[in-house]
């Protein structure tokens, strides 16, 4: 018998992350470039859609987070960037590997999933 473990809200940043504040706009240019970001680094296990249901999402326990849901939307941009940045278990740090502009545009793109429900 397996079980299956949902993201919680377990994962929480610091509290100095809820005060980073995005220097990116969240205009067309930053999302289109958090789009190109997503697709070649989160699509794998978030999914086109963001909800966790990439293909690499079948092996991984806990699952993905739904980029889609209030839990995920209700967090501040800070708070985002953070998780992206540092990672946690199964999810990477991009930190080392994204930079940090993309970072901010694949926070903007992130919030445009919302009305992908």
């Amino acid at each position: 018998m397996s079980f299956t473990v949902l993201q919680d809200d377990a994962w929480k940043a610091p509290p100095e992350a809820k005060e980073l504040k995005n220097p990116k706009p969240g205009d067309k240019k930053s999302i289109k470039a958090g789009a190109k970001v997503y697709k070649q680094f989160c699509v794998a296990c978030h999914g086109s859609s963001g909800k966790g249901d990439g293909p690499g999402s079948k092996a991984l326990n806990p699952k993905p987070a739904d980029h889609t849901s209030e839990r995920v939307q209700a967090q501040t941009d800070g708070e985002l960037f953070w998780k992206i940045t540092n990672g946690k278990g199964m999810m990477t740090a991009w930190g080392p590997m994204i930079k940090e502009d993309q970072r901010w545009d694949l926070v903007n793109y992130v919030r445009t999933l919302a009305g992908s429900k």
